[in-house]
């Protein structure tokens, strides 16, 4: 529940900040501003939240946690307006947005026109006249507008000059020209006093000595309330766009799945052609022959430079490709629903969670971008039945693995004759790999490599500890010795299953 109208009103003028300085200004999220003023002897600590369901502008006692890494637009404001004095503050109309009116007056030095600050309480004992007489630092004042808008979807906070241009927004929204150089508009409606006390009324503060005192208390307590509520609504938000998503790629791929259904249809035409090849026309770019299974008259696209066997060999390539695709296409839909029902689970585990903190950290963990997600190494990983495989795919990737991410006991795979990835298997105290483990382990290096279409291949392995660095060698060329041969003929469904292993893993 966010400040009305009234209730800013009302909290603006508790505060009476006219005539106060700005001597520190803390940013202790991306959401939250405090800036800590001096008026009179006395210190205020203005907090101006902009998190949805929770925007306000209010004094706290409370001691404001600073963000361990200095954000963009504090450090903005701490270069601008750090020692400004707050001329005015001002209400537009019934709008909740905030208008400070800030100056300081600062120094110039003739010479090199730096700039420096001076202290505000302190007046000068020279005039003017006489400063400028003894050619010293001229005198000049600045003067900023700070806006404060405190709308519930759109909250926002702008640092502008007197002519309304915005140097610096807290959040960059270009739908609503709040960017750096555009002029801050605010259209002000026409309201009466009246409507707006009886349409806007100011919530009760009983047992508080003030608004203020109690505005910060009832946040404090509702915290974690607003929060869940809101963390819920981005949830929500996240969840139809990401499930909307999924559901289109598994279309996609169903729709292209089924138009392999006549892949069928294509060895059968490559058989026709070879059937009724002596009726091929070196003049027609189609052969019209009759089906021997339906009778009836087939027109078929053919290359008339081609002999029948060569146009009857494209047609089986075609098929063969169309059965590999569909076997594929097959497994990329298992893991498409797989990743579907993941996410339903994750919004329902979401939906049940009453801890924003943990809702919060459930969001983190499936909406951070995957290229700022910390990856502990190069190359991919697979966990078979609790062995642990390493794959680099190029010699940077390999030389890494070797250099940070193996040990001597950790036995290293590649193909021979070819250039490719190296495959590691992590050791296990105590444990030999099993040999399912290297099938696995040596059919990812066929498949990672130039050998991956050359049918039967033979690799060799040993441990890392038997590996030594080529000299002058490229980048990763390693040289083994005790090394062990094995020959294997790549197996699809083994890959498929590896690939499941490892798409299973990053849901």
């Amino acid at each position: 529940m966010s400040l009305n109208c009234n209730e800013i009103n009302l909290i603006l003028d508790e505060l009476n900040l006219e005539g106060a300085f700005i001597q520190e200004i803390i940013q202790p999220g991306y959401d939250t501003l405090a800036l800590y003023t001096y008026k009179e002897g006395t210190a205020k600590t203005v907090l101006i939240c902009t998190a949805q369901n929770s925007v306000r502008l209010n004094e706290t006692r409370r001691k404001i946690t600073k963000n361990d890494k200095p954000l963009r637009f504090m450090e903005f404001l701490r270069a601008h307006i750090k020692g400004c004095r707050i001329n005015s503050v001002t209400q537009l109309g019934f709008e909740r947005v905030i208008k400070l009116e800030l100056s300081r007056i600062v120094q110039e030095k003739q010479k090199n026109k730096d700039y420096v600050h001076i202290s505000l309480i302190k007046k000068p004992t020279l005039s003017k006249e006489e400063l400028e007489a003894q050619n010293g630092p001229e005198e000049f004042e600045e003067n900023y507008i700070l806006y404060i808008k405190l709308w519930n979807n759109a909250a926002n906070v702008l640092l502008c000059d007197v002519d309304n241009t915005i140097l610096e927004p807290m959040f960059r929204r270009p739908e609503r020209n709040e960017v750096k150089d555009e002029k801050f508009v605010v259209e002000v409606r026409e309201q009466s006093a009246e409507e707006v006390a009886a349409k806007y009324p100011v919530r009760e503060w009983n047992n508080q000595p003030n608004f203020n005192s109690y505005i910060d208390w009832w946040y404090s307590e509702h915290s974690s309330t607003l929060s869940r509520e809101s963390l819920l609504e981005k949830a929500e938000k996240w969840y139809n766009s990401t499930r909307s998503k999924k559901e289109s790629a598994l279309h996609n791929l169903e729709a292209k799945l089924e138009s392999f259904k006549n892949a069928a249809q294509l060895k059968h035409q490559g058989d026709l052609i070879l059937s009724f090849g002596h009726l091929i026309n070196s003049n027609s770019r189609y052969l019209e022959c009759e089906d021997y299974e339906t009778g009836k008259t087939v027109r078929l696209l053919i290359n008339p430079e081609k002999s029948a066997q060569e146009n009857a060999q494209d047609y089986y390539k075609q098929y063969k490709k169309a059965v590999s695709g569909s076997e594929e296409l097959v497994h990329d839909i298992e893991i498409a629903k797989k990743q579907l029902a993941k996410l339903d689970a994750l919004y329902e585990e979401i939906k049940n969670e009453k801890n924003p903190v943990k809702i919060e950290q459930l969001l983190r963990r499936d909406t951070t971008p995957k290229q700022q997600q910390k990856k502990n190494h190069p190359g991919l990983d697979y966990t078979v039945d609790g062995w642990y495989i390493l794959v680099g795919r190029d010699a940077n990737e390999n030389d890494e693995l070797l250099r940070h991410h193996v040990r001597g006991d950790d036995l290293w795979l590649h193909v021979r004759d070819f250039p490719g990835g190296y495959v590691f298997i992590k050791a296990r105290k105590g444990k030999t790999v099993p040999l399912n483990i290297l099938l696995d382990a040596a059919n990812l290096a066929v498949y990672y490599s130039k050998a991956r279409n050359a049918g039967k291949t033979d690799l060799y392995y040993t441990h890392v500890k038997y590996l030594r660095r080529a000299k002058n060698g490229p980048k990763g060329l390693v040289l083994p010795t005790q090394e062990k041969n094995l020959c294997i003929e790549p197996d699809k469904a083994r890959l498929a299953r590896l690939d499941s292993l490892h798409e299973e893993a990053q849901l």
